[in-house]
């Protein structure tokens, strides 16, 4: 292994598509993967190879040159080992499931380990198994990413995260399906995580709690963890004359950790040839576009888990009763090393059980799921046999059409939890639910749900079914490419010239003048209220006349919808209140100078605005405070509800509180959003604008809370941005931003210079054709052999 860095005054004038091909073909023949590096501003391979393991080694030593830390810590938690590095106790990784701890991720992961249903599903031939191209380009990752670990040496890692640490290790292929399953099961199992280490009764049961109760603790589970995302597709006609389609991919997603994206270009000379962004550890581009279309995923509606209550023969609770016949729960221990306070190791086991509808439950994050001497609950979930989505990426890489993206979603059945949002040179705009979703029809719902089930299907697509009869399994279509799921053509699509969008609502209102209608509930619901956010979305696109400059302008204006609806009433509210002090849970608090800042401020969450801060505080506040007097009306459902509901006692000390709260952490409330929002890297301070989606703002910003200080951190949000557009030219007009940068590592040139493009409203030039690429002048080349 041995790497070449060519100066960029002799390579530019030679270096074509085709000749870099033959370049890399006849480089290093005794290599398994050869690829070559082009690195454009702000650190972003353009990966070249002449075959699919060349192109995934490639990416995993360019990967794990940014992120080996990162990297290496996805690998521990999917291998079960955490406990054994760092002890029993810290919060796990939640990247990858909700266990609170390091021993609870262990015996999770521990558990899907010694199942060998990942091996089962990697051995499977397409289309459940991974289709030959896959399979070569995850080898290549592999040994692209201990080919970087090979070089430098655990020691020679530049990053204190891991430098030197026995936990970083060379990797094997079935490191990455682990990683890949784990991501597939985030939205089922993944959300579980803790209720599944429970055990058979063996006292009185607890009082379960109603099924309202249920219902909206069902809903709080189930708010995406902290992932969101905008995708706003933009047809001809909804165009700029000369601009045939724009798309804006705005994922929001997590700050730190494995869930991070990364960003790159992936090339084969004439045959595959896309950019965009993945998730870490992912060789493929999962959000990007290729020469003719573009795509983007948003964080979609459908519940993709239900639960069964089974009858537990008398007796006996790990018998359980379907049809009336016994059937005997499968138990199975685990076993996983944990480091003890002294530095020895030692074994840590846990039972767990299961039905024939998958494992047994208990209490949900919260929400009473007795296992009871009466009656168990158990968990399936639809991704539990998903290997499917690698090759639905890999499909998509090679898109040239939205009628391409419906074509390879609809026949590899592989996304997991996300809707598809697409554009394509022809002026198309498409949404797309075309997911793994449990085959429960409102039919099947009504005759089999439970009576807590009842109240959960009806508020939040949760299906909690009568495990005690074998017809209210879940069904099939024949069009489905297994049993248990809807087969695409039941779930919502549609295709206009206008515009097509989603930001974490249902696909009722993918588009204003077109509603869709028709899917079963628990795809989503029909004719409610949307949120703040996708108001604020269809607002926008239903204005139109969109370019991709104006695109990027939009999504930085940062305007707030709930903003809009109510600053203006909570200006005259402060200014009415007698002598000057507005309530709070603390006493009368002095309102200052927040009326005028209020009153004068423009509605946005940029940087040196005044009364944004406090206003986000305000809203923080509210909490279960009915905010509106104008209740929602389905007729109108991008105007209604409005008007802020002064005259509520909680409204008023929740503005007396962000007062308080405000001066503790040291600022006025006439505060700019700079001075009271910013992240420190490396030391230095970067303010961040944006604010949380609920506030009706797309470029969504959920920041972390410091009393003492004021918003100091990211916990999630916008992240890789993109705008794609098309029109007359050949090679897309596209702009990127990764918010949080390339890096993970604070030794590396790219772990922060793109968080200060954010913070200055700047966006990175993607360059993707070949011209674009050899003129850039930060160009540097890495030939890998």
């Amino acid at each position: 292994m041995r790497r070449f860095t060519k100066s960029v005054a002799v390579l530019a004038a030679a270096l074509t598509i085709t000749t870099l091909g033959a370049g890399v073909a006849s480089a290093g023949e005794d290599s398994g993967g050869k690829a070559v590096l082009r690195y454009t501003e702000h650190g972003i391979p353009h990966i070249v190879a002449k075959d699919f393991a060349g192109l995934g080694y490639g990416y995993g030593f360019a990967a794990a040159t940014d992120n080996v830390c990162e990297l290496a810590n996805i690998y521990l938690t999917v291998s079960a080992q955490r406990s054994k590095y760092f002890g029993p106790d810290g919060g796990g990784y939640p990247s990858l499931s909700d266990a609170e701890s390091n021993l609870h991720s262990d015996l999770f992961f521990q558990r899907i380990n010694d199942s060998g249903v990942v091996d089962r599903l990697v051995a499977q031939p397409a289309p459940q198994g991974p289709r030959p191209e896959v399979r070569q380009l995850v080898s290549g990752y592999v040994q692209g990413f201990n080919a970087y670990l090979a070089r430098t040496g655990r020691a020679g890692i530049s990053d204190p995260a891991c430098r030197g640490a026995g936990w970083v290790r060379p990797i094997t292929e079935q490191d990455f399906y682990r990683h890949f399953y784990a991501i597939a099961i985030t939205g089922g199992q993944g959300v579980a995580t803790e209720s599944l280490f429970t055990a058979p009764p063996s006292g009185p049961a607890p009082a379960p709690g109603t099924a309202e109760q249920l219902a909206g603790q069902v809903r709080k589970a189930l708010d995406g963890g902290g992932l969101g995302s905008n995708g706003i597709a933009i047809g001809a006609d909804g165009t700029a004359a000369g601009q045939g389609s724009v798309l804006l991919g705005n994922p929001h997603y997590p700050w730190q950790a494995g869930r991070r994206f990364w960003q790159s270009q992936l090339t084969i000379p004439g045959r595959f040839d896309v950019a965009g962004a993945s998730l870490l550890g992912m060789p493929f581009v999962q959000i990007g576009h290729t020469a003719d279309a573009a795509w983007t995923h948003t964080v979609a509606t459908p519940v993709t888990f239900g639960l069964f209550e089974v009858p537990l023969q008398p007796g006996d609770p790990t018998t359980y009763l379907v049809d009336g016949k016994p059937e005997k729960m499968t138990s199975r221990a685990v076993t996983v090393q944990v480091r003890q306070a002294d530095g020895s190791v030692k074994p840590v086991s846990q039972t767990f059980w299961a039905t024939r509808y998958g494992p047994v439950m208990g209490d949900f994050q919260g929400i009473p799921l007795p296992w009871t001497t009466k009656s168990a609950y158990a968990l399936r979930d639809a991704n539990a046999t998903n290997m499917r989505g690698l090759n639905t990426w890999f499909e998509l890489d090679q898109a040239r059409s939205t009628g391409d993206i419906v074509r390879a979603l609809s026949r590899t059945q592989g996304v997991p939890w996300v809707n598809t949002i697409a554009t394509d040179r022809a002026g198309n705009a498409l949404y797309a639910d075309i997911q793994v979703v449990p085959h429960v029809t409102d039919e099947l719902a009504k005759v089999c749900s439970t009576p807590t089930g009842q109240e959960t299907f009806a508020q939040v697509g949760l299906a909690i079914l009568d495990g005690s009869k074998s017809s209210c399994q879940w069904g099939s279509d024949p069009g489905a490419i297994e049993p248990g799921i809807f087969a695409p053509s039941r779930l919502p699509q549609q295709q206009r010239r206008d515009y097509e969008l989603n930001t974490n609502d249902s696909a009722w209102l993918a588009n204003a003048k077109a509603p869709i209608t028709g899917y079963p509930h628990i795809v989503g619901d029909i004719g409610t209220e949307r949120s703040p956010r996708t108001r604020e979305a269809l607002l926008t696109a239903e204005r139109g006349g969109f370019t991709t400059d104006s695109m990027k302008k939009m999504l930085f204006a940062d305007h707030s919808l709930f903003a809009e609806l109510t600053a203006a009433d909570l200006a005259k509210l402060c200014a009415s209140f007698p002598g000057g002090q507005a309530p709070s849970s603390s006493g009368p608090v002095p309102v200052g100078p927040a009326c005028d800042a209020l009153a004068g401020w423009d509605r946005t969450y940029t940087l040196d605005t005044r009364g944004s801060l406090l206003f986000q505080r305000f809203a923080m506040r509210l909490g279960e405070v009915k905010r509106f007097s104008v209740p929602f009306d389905p007729k109108a459902p991008l105007t209604t509800p409005n008007t802020l509901n002064v005259t509520d006692a909680g409204v008023q000390k929740a503005f007396g509180d962000a007062l308080v709260e405000l001066r503790t952490a040291g600022l006025p409330p006439d505060a700019r959003l700079r001075d009271g929002q910013a992240v420190t890297r490396n030391g230095e301070r970067i303010p961040i604008h944006g604010a949380q989606g609920f506030l009706g703002v797309l470029n969504v910003m959920t920041p972390v809370w410091d009393p003492a200080h004021g918003n100091v951190e990211v916990a999630h949000g916008s992240s890789y941005i993109q705008v794609v557009g098309f029109r007359g030219r050949a090679c897309p007009d596209s702009s990127t931003l990764l918010t949080y940068s390339q890096s993970a590592n604070p030794e590396s040139p790219y772990f922060s210079d793109q968080t200060k493009l954010y913070s200055g409203g700047e966006w990175v030039r993607e360059r993707f054709c070949e011209a674009d690429i050899l003129r850039d002048p930060a160009l540097r080349i890495v030939v890998l052999r």
